[in-house]
């Protein structure tokens, strides 16, 4: 590495928490590698199948304030 971390580390510390915040995401995507070909498309059809589902009534939804309270007793056993 040409810079020494502590070098790095103090110029991250002077960065608004905004360019941190990009900072962040820009690591991250580095290290998670290049996008897999195909994911976007794979995301859509599932989306449009669960839609169809709930459409055609073949799932029924859970309101997210049961669901919440669900956990809320889960975490408080």
């Amino acid at each position: 590495m040409a810079r020494a971390v502590a070098a790095i580390e103090q110029e991250i510390r002077a960065l608004s928490s905004v360019d941190k915040v990009e900072l962040l995401r820009l690591l991250l995507e580095e290290l998670d590698g290049p996008a897999d070909a195909g994911v976007d498309a794979a995301w859509a059809a599932e989306i449009q199948r669960r839609s169809r589902e709930i459409d055609e009534g073949v799932v029924q939804c859970t309101p997210a304030d049961v669901v919440f309270g669900k956990i809320d007793s889960l975490i408080k056993k």
